[in-house]
């Protein structure tokens, strides 16, 4: 009769995000879920964890048991170290319940592989193991990237609003409040507002004209009437670890006909996107869309190198959840989509000497096709 064969994940569950999202608890100590075979072909799901977050996490963790480390202590004693003496614990978990085969995923740290591998217990990598559950979201999930594009949604509008209400100077600089205007005050601005809510937010892209043909160019200095501003916000909420994500481009003053003429191909190529998405289908056939919808109207792809011809030089979007940029990709070699993928569809066209044009949503695959979690316009006015 074979043995029985548990899995293994560790870490820090507010850096392990795979670890996260398995017992859906924070904490910023070492902690290990033991998944132990039970009689009937079930399992039972043990927790080990510091011993003053026991009780948090017996009301919180999605997990049958808690214990902490000195619950399975081995005879030499546990290690003064948290990290080692929580390895060791787990070791001596599985001995105790006579298992001699552990899976683990991409994410266990070595020193559990250690004390796992001395304690004579065979260790298997299992490459794949939880990568198409993480992509496909369940209820919580999408309610928190819900949440997340909602708040995104409103540090959005305010970005553009202050883009679009200032003040032009006699030399095209922008004014607000009195001030310049600057990519590096818009992004304050931006980070105050997600702060207060809740949010902490990585370095926003704020580019404008010319420095948007790179368009991962984050953006410097002074924000200018007439030329294209892409507002690219991506935060992260501080309880549930879900990202928001959403690129709009907003323009003060005239609009230049060529770059009116970016947007509305940009804005019809994100529709087609978003229209080829379902179970099933590729991310690789949702990218051909947007580029079929692109050249139809006069556009390619690679990078941009002819001042003033403007081309998209990246894929269509990408899956997003605990992490900014999750599997799938949206792009060439993108794979099937399942129900669950929360992805971004974000064309884009970018040219130098003028800058660029993204707009950018989020959306979630259904059973029938898609659910798009945005609200706000795409237009490039925003006064």
């Amino acid at each position: 009769m074979s043995s029985p064969v548990a899995t293994v994940m560790a870490g820090i569950p507010a850096t392990n995000l795979s670890l996260f999202r398995a017992i859906r608890f924070k904490v910023c100590d070492p902690a290990a879920l033991v998944v132990l075979p039970a009689p009937g072909g079930a399992s039972e799901r043990v927790l080990i964890i510091r011993d003053i977050e026991m009780e948090r996490a017996k009301r919180h963790a999605r997990v049958d048991r808690v214990h902490c480390p000195a619950d399975f202590e081995p005879a030499g004693g546990l290690s003064g170290d948290r990290e080692t003496a929580t390895a060791q614990s787990v070791a001596q978990c599985l001995v105790s319940r006579g298992v001699k085969s552990v899976r683990a995923d991409r994410s266990l740290p070595l020193i559990f592989a250690h004390f796992i591998g001395k304690a004579g217990i065979a260790l298997e990598c299992d490459t794949e193991m939880g990568v198409l559950e993480r992509r496909s979201k369940d209820a919580q999930e999408l309610d928190w990237l819900r949440e997340a594009q909602r708040a995104t949604e409103g540090a959005m509008r305010l970005a553009c609003e202050t883009v679009a209400r200032a003040k032009a100077a006699a030399d095209g600089s922008l004014v607000h409040d009195g001030a310049s205007l600057t990519a590096e005050r818009l992004r304050a601005i931006i980070d105050v507002h997600l702060l207060t809510n809740g949010y902490e937010n990585p370095e926003s892209i704020v580019a404008c004209g010319p420095q948007g043909a790179d368009c991962h160019d984050h953006g410097h200095g002074i924000l200018r009437t007439g030329e294209p501003v892409i507002v690219d916000i991506f935060p992260r909420n501080r309880k549930t670890l879900y990202n928001g994500d959403m690129t709009r481009t907003v323009v003060h003053g005239a609009i230049p006909p060529e770059l009116a003429r970016m947007h509305a191909a940009v804005v019809s190529a994100k529709r087609e996107a978003i229209a080829a998405v379902r179970p099933g289908v590729t991310g690789q056939s949702v990218h051909e869309a947007t580029l079929a919808a692109l050249a139809r109207a006069g556009y390619g792809s690679g990078q941009p190198a002819q001042q003033g011809v403007a081309v998209i030089s990246h894929g269509t979007g990408h899956g997003i959840g605990l992490e900014v940029h999750e599997p799938p990709l949206l792009a060439l070699k993108g794979p099937p989509l399942v129900v669950g993928d929360v992805l971004t569809v974000e064309p884009g066209l970018y040219a130098l000497g003028i800058g660029g044009v993204r707009v950018e949503d989020m959306v979630a695959v259904t059973p029938s096709g898609c659910e798009n979690f945005n609200s706000l316009p795409e237009s490039l006015v925003w006064a």
